[in-house]
């Protein structure tokens, strides 16, 4: 991976010769996004950036002016049809930023009354998450996905764990029954792959619905019920809103905690005694990865109510404003600062009155992951030099392609209640019952119900 120094603009970028747009897509920002900030800085609070071709927006790197931002909805407002160039007609239909930015009835798009309705019932309903019943599940869901590849020894973190678990995990929050749970998997896959993410969300579309429809007839104890249920008294269309946005919210970011905070454990020095030290490592390793390398690096689209100047950068109204998450958690100002600061003073999670609602749940299954992960194979270590490690390409998110890992290959003992692997070298040994090829991305949730049940 390339580090500040080492980074070199590309001649014609505008990263090269300060002027113009900064582009935040392509391999070279996601190869190193930091000299890319660092260049921004010279603009001064909000830099000129390009989301996507022919996506304009104005990216905030600078802490106290990002905290401005997210504290002042009454100035910054962020329901997207504000959004000048869009009304226009100059964003084309098949930008790849869209689903990311354009309006939906949810409490993500919101502001005001209507806001405070809509997030109220998303948090009150995450508030009735048992932790203990969440713990045990994912537990449960980790034992199971290890059990996949752990007599392989080899494994890639992201796609054979990271990435499957919280869907998993959510599935069971959601009240989901197999095979709607299945299709919610591929749905929710298939947008953030970027691979036929139409039909993708056509699938999740479905999904969904069939999923109110189920517990508006049966409720049960899980959040699509409990929102339903709620007094904002939400329409089917706001639930499938609501629930997309839980399901993005819970499941993206977190993946992206636990394979970041593998990295660190796997390969850090300052993480002396490696990852099968102080279970207390797992925590400081998340901590780092919220402070320098957030999950979500740039969001919280933001729409001037009207002209502004943010810290002497001037914002026209209508205009897109993303706050970088990981600029200002980096910002210089605060290099000396970040000392005396509390551990939850970045902004991974955001501020103000759209903070992250599920940010304790996403913590707990991030710690849950990764420990379960490395009691489980206790030898594990990076398969492939560290440089060698590459980011998706994408102005929103920091996430690792691939994580590959390799461990002494061990047998799964499948015992009542979801207990640990028994461990042993197996190399040479037929794989287990749960050993077998894995299951297909449209079959995860009805194959581990099935393990489950065996």
């Amino acid at each position: 991976m390339q580090s500040h120094s080492e980074y070199q603009a590309p001649p014609g970028c505008p990263a090269h010769n300060g002027g113009g747009r900064l582009p935040m897509h392509g391999s070279e920002f996601a190869a190193a996004p930091e000299a890319f900030y660092e260049n921004m800085r010279q603009y001064g609070a909000g830099a000129p950036v390009e989301l996507a071709p022919g996506v304009e927006a104005t990216l905030v790197t600078d802490y106290a002016a990002a905290l401005h931002v997210l504290q002042n909805p009454d100035a910054f407002a962020r329901d997207s049809r504000r959004w000048r160039a869009w009304n226009e007609g100059r964003i084309p239909m098949d930008s790849p930023v869209l689903p990311m930015m354009a309006y939906r009835p949810n409490c993500l798009f919101s502001d005001g009354a209507e806001h405070m309705r809509l997030r109220q019932a998303v948090t009150d309903s995450l508030a009735r998450v048992d932790t203990h019943r969440l713990s045990r599940h994912v537990d449960r869901v980790a034992t199971y996905l290890i059990s996949q590849f752990s007599g392989r020894g080899r494994a890639d973190l992201v796609s054979d764990y990271a990435q499957l678990l919280p869907l998993l995990v959510f599935n069971d929050l959601f009240g989901c029954p197999a095979e709607i749970g299945d299709r919610l998997v591929f749905g929710i896959s298939g947008i953030f792959d970027g691979i036929d993410a139409e039909k993708a969300n056509e699938v999740l579309t479905e999904a969904l619905l069939e999923l109110v429809a189920l517990k508006r007839a049966t409720p049960g104890e899980d959040i699509t019920s409990w929102l339903m249920q709620h007094q904002s008294r939400l329409s089917d269309e706001e639930m499938i809103h609501q629930l997309v946005t839980l399901i993005a919210a819970g499941t993206e970011p977190t993946q992206h905690i636990i394979t970041s905070a593998l990295r660190l454990l796997l390969i850090d020095d300052k993480y002396a005694g490696g990852p099968h030290s102080a279970g207390l490592l797992v925590d400081d390793a998340i901590n780092d990865v919220l402070w320098n390398s957030p999950p979500i690096a740039n969001y919280a689209v933001h729409y001037p109510v009207q002209d502004v100047d943010l810290f002497g950068s001037g914002l026209r109204a209508g205009d897109p404003v993303l706050v970088s998450f990981a600029a200002a958690n980096t910002d210089p100002n605060l290099s000396v600062g970040r000392q005396t600061l509390s551990k939850r003073a970045h902004l991974a999670w955001g501020a103000g009155a759209h903070a992250c609602p599920a940010k304790d749940p996403a913590l707990l299954i991030s710690v849950l992951a990764i420990e379960k992960l490395l009691n489980g194979l206790p030898d594990i270590d990076l398969a492939t030099p560290a440089e060698n490690l590459t980011w998706r390409p994408g102005p929103f998110h920091r996430a690792l392609d691939a994580l590959p890992a390799r461990f002494t290959p061990v047998r799964p003992d499948k015992r009542a209640g979801g207990a640990y692997p028994s461990f042993g070298n197996t190399a040479g040994n037929a794989p287990s019952q749960h050993q077998q090829k894995a299951p297909q991305k449209g079959s995860w949730w009805s194959s581990f119900l099935t393990w489950w049940k065996v």
